[in-house]
């Protein structure tokens, strides 16, 4: 009988209002999860562990660094085919990237959760659950790394994104779309994701900022950034990847402090790339030794910043780490 480990972290899945009408909080364990499953998958055997129960949004990088090492060791074991992680939404593609990163297995770990929480009388979480149970132990999600289930898709952790704040179809991957879905029973992968890279660090750097590019921004919390010491710093610039004037001057400064500072764009879609020129459009901001990130989104950027610095990468690798 195939094996799959559900790893319970809190989240709207796990949470419940104590009073109606009132605040909702996360509280639930796996075996409670389990417990609300409508039809448990047939032939998996299922096993829990019970991580932090908080709501997704008071996560910080140690405790997912944690998680994604208590993944590693549930899926060293022979008879374990895949892991599930019931996870909150709010950072649940930040969770699901690092994981993407750092766990060594190529079994499928696969994120997921519920919009409406377990309070609700019709809430997606007992659904949601038994889907990505049939994910993690499905053959043909071996090697995709980590994946996020919802509402019956399952999306590359890469692409993914949450694109609404409330809806239960929350997740897609802009411009790429699903990897595949589950129908009734039956797991369908519909494409191939490209290899990944594992990351080896003993530690995720929380000092690097991530900071979103407005029309007119001044460049006044670059500067702040460099008085405060901080390790990195990711900009969501506009477009192609350009910003107001000032940044790239300010950009130097700390380059030139040996501050690794990467460009990501604010654009659902498409990658960056140094096109223009003028004060801090793209070209100008590549002169001044930043580096683009590609097609990858600002808040995973700033992840693999973190990962890469942990590992006391150095700043040339950490380019060559950023080539899309």
């Amino acid at each position: 009988m195939t094996t799959v480990t559900v790893i319970a972290t809190g989240g709207t899945i796990a949470s419940f209002a104590a009073t109606p009408g009132g605040p909702v909080t996360a509280g639930l364990t796996g075996d409670s999860l389990l417990e609300a499953l409508h039809t448990r998958p047939e032939g998996i055997d299922l096993r829990v562990e019970n991580f932090d129960a908080v709501g997704s949004y008071a996560l910080d990088l140690a405790t997912i660094h944690r998680l994604c090492a208590t993944i590693d060791r549930v899926l060293e074991e022979d008879e374990v085919a895949g892991v599930v992680v019931a996870h909150g939404t709010d950072t649940m593609e930040e969770s699901a990237y690092l994981a993407d990163l750092l766990v060594r297995s190529d079994k499928p770990v696969v994120f997921t959760g519920a919009q409406r929480h377990a309070g609700t009388p019709d809430t997606d979480g007992p659904r949601n659950i038994a889907d990505a149970i049939r994910c993690a132990a499905s053959p043909a999600l071996r090697g995709q790394g980590a994946v996020i289930l919802f509402e019956g898709d399952f999306h590359a952790a890469r692409e993914v994104t949450k694109v609404h704040t409330s809806r239960v179809d929350t997740f897609r991957s802009p411009g790429l779309g699903k990897l595949g879905e589950v129908d009734g029973s039956v797991v369908h992968l519909y494409r191939q994701r490209p290899a990944r890279e594992v990351l080896a660090t003993s530690v995720l750097d929380p000092d690097v900022e991530l900071i979103l590019l407005g029309m007119g921004s001044t460049p006044k919390y670059l500067d702040y950034c460099a008085d405060a010491n901080v390790s990195g710093v990711v900009l969501a610039a506009f477009g192609r990847g350009n910003a107001p004037k000032g940044f790239a001057d300010a950009a130097r400064r700390l380059v030139d402090r040996g501050v690794p500072v990467v460009v990501a764009s604010r654009c659902a879609e498409g990658r960056v790339q140094p096109v223009y020129g003028g004060d801090s459009g793209g070209t100008t901001l590549a002169e001044a030794g930043v580096i683009f990130a590609g097609s990858l989104q600002p808040v995973k950027a700033r992840l693999r910043l973190s990962a890469l610095l942990g590992a006391d990468t150095p700043t040339t690798e950490i380019r060559e780490a950023f080539a899309d």
